[in-house]
């Protein structure tokens, strides 16, 4: 996709704007037609297309009133507010969702050096439902889904044990666990740092599995005699071989 050439801002804040109203209360915004045409491709077909009749308003009813907002305040500014926690990743997320339905790199490159920056710095990583929410909102070579994969596997790699909520989220989506897979296999770790299975001694993983009781001794039901034969009426086993009973006169014989 070729990229519109950066111009400064003076020029392109012309005289001509555009209606866009947003969210289900049809939140109103007047905006810079040349500007916001400019920044995405999405808009210069909504606005530049050849049609008799020249549109001049545009709605977006599936967006949220706060995302837009941080939006127009990145189209005029180049600039995102910078988060303080966590929770304030949300609309930036779907701001990067903007950016990407409305093709618009600089916004997406901004939005993810922001959340990147966050985590890197409060030496922290993505929780799971932030993980999910990008998943159900994008494709596979997604670049925020491939950030937040890529720290994820580094997380659950270098801490010890799986939290419970990550057990079960990878049991049940395949596709996450398989990712997570294939971006630990990206880091290209040397074969000598990588621990080998088929090198080690196997006795100490055999004591820690029956210390840990992983391999528990089966159990003997109590119907079971000592040497594992079903009990059975000993009257009539007479030498043990297949129960069978002989009569005295066949004993006589």
């Amino acid at each position: 996709m070729a990229e519109q050439r950066e111009r400064p801002l003076n020029e392109l804040l012309s005289r001509d704007m555009v209606d866009i109203y947003v969210g289900q209360e049809n939140t109103h915004w007047i905006l810079h037609e040349k500007l916001l045409c400019h920044r995405s491709k999405f808009f210069r077909d909504v606005f530049y297309k050849k049609s008799e009749h020249r549109n001049r308003a545009f709605g977006l009813p599936d967006e949220d009133d706060e995302p837009f907002r941080l939006f127009v305040g990145w189209l005029y500014s180049n600039a995102l507010p910078v988060p303080k926690e966590e929770r304030d990743l949300g609309h930036l997320f779907e701001l990067y969702l903007m950016g990407e339905k409305w093709a618009i790199k600089g916004l997406m490159v901004e939005v993810l050096d922001t959340v990147r920056k966050f985590y890197n710095e409060t030496q922290t990583y993505p929780g799971l439902r932030r993980v999910q929410y990008i998943y159900a909102n994008t494709q596979d070579e997604s670049p925020m889904r491939q950030l937040l994969i890529g720290s994820i596997a580094r997380d659950l790699v270098l801490r010890e044990g799986l939290p419970a909520h990550w057990d079960k989220a990878l049991r049940k989506n395949g596709q996450l666990a398989v990712d997570i897979i294939l971006a630990v296999q990206k880091w290209k770790i040397e074969d000598d740092r990588v621990p080998d299975p088929r090198a080690d001694s196997v006795e100490q993983s055999v004591d820690d599995a029956l210390n840990s009781g992983a391999v528990k001794q089966e159990e003997v039901p109590d119907d079971k005699m000592p040497n594992g034969v079903s009990e059975v009426d000993s009257e009539h086993l007479t030498n043990g071989v297949n129960g069978v009973h002989l009569d005295d006169e066949e004993d006589d014989e």
